[in-house]
Parts: C-alpha cells; structure tokens; sequence
C-alpha cells in the first residue's frame, strides 16, 4: 500500500495538483480542532464545519483526548496560540467513538498477543508509567469532551484569554451538539 501512495504522490507533485492546496503555516480563521482520528471524520469534519485547507489547525488522535497534561495535544496547541495565532480551540467527540469503552487490561493482552514481551510491560510499570489507564477509553463521548474542555480551560498555561468550547459530532451526519 506505502508504495502505491508514493507512486500517486510522485505524480501528484509532477502534475502542479497542490496548487489548490496551497496556503501559508497561519490558520484563516485563527482556530485549533482537536478531534478523534476516526477515518469517517477524515472528509466529513473539515465539509461539515465549513474548514478549508489554511483555515485550522486540526490536532487528532484516539479520541480526541489529553493523555497527558504537558504531551503532544497541549503542547500543539499551546503553539498554536503562542506561534500561530489561534484564539479558539474547539475540541470535538463523535459518536460510535472506537474508543469509547475500551479497556486498558484487554488491549495490554493483544500487545502480548502481538509479540510484547511481559518483561517490557512490566518495566514500563516500574517506571510508573499506569499502562492500562494509559491503554483505556471513556465511558462516554460526551463526558469525554466535558472533561477535555475543563482540563484545557484549568490547564495552568492555558492562556485565558483563548476561547475553549465542546461538541459531539454524529459519526454520519455531521451535526454538531454543543456541550
């Protein structure tokens, strides 16, 4: 499959086809998305919401969340604000979310099942790092995007002056409730 690609971007780029696409580092609308790596969300967020290429900054990944207070998803928003000029962040759940409901126990024992070792497991535990809180879901779309928006909104180098609000998107419509 990687090879097929790379033979589609070859000619991708021989043929001028980003010319459309291009745009500058600066989002249009000074807005920031985060929001789960769905593969149904890929087209249907950016045509439900109106964003083009250039308009957002759009941070994705298994579900939508914060793993970790000073990880990848608030670092890149936070350069986002401080760097790019986003002034909005809109953090978006979906339903039928995969990782609703997921559990940490279970996706440890499919890493065994796939050749990880216990030894490597274990020491990862020593380090303190919690992998079955680290490997598990949510309950639910909407408590996860609640909590999300508060952790952004309480997160001490949050900047306060950045607006921050939650929505559910219908995994086939693309309606938006606010929450």
């Amino acid at each position: 499959m990687i090879d097929e690609i790379l033979a589609f971007n070859k000619s991708f780029v021989e043929k001028h086809a980003y010319e459309p696409y291009l745009t500058s580092k600066y989002p249009n609308k000074k807005l920031a998305i985060l929001t789960c790596m769905d593969t149904r969300l890929t087209e249907l967020l950016p045509a439900a919401l109106g964003i083009r290429n250039g308009d957002a900054k759009i941070i994705k990944n298994a579900g939508g969340v914060i793993t970790h207070p000073y990880g990848s998803v608030v670092r890149s928003l936070l350069v986002a604000i401080l760097e790019l000029g986003v002034e909005e962040i809109m953090v978006i759940g979906h339903t039928d979310c995969g990782v609703q409901g997921m559990d940490g126990k279970k996706m440890l024992d499919k890493l065994m099942e796939k050749g990880i070792s216990r030894e490597h497991i274990d020491i990862l535990r020593r380090s303190g790092i919690p992998l079955e809180k680290w490997l598990s879901g949510f309950e639910s779309s909407e408590e996860s995007v609640i909590n999300t928006v508060e952790e952004l909104r309480l997160h001490p180098l949050m900047p306060q002056d950045v607006k921050i609000r939650g929505f559910l998107m219908d995994s086939e419509t693309g309606g938006l409730t606010a929450l």
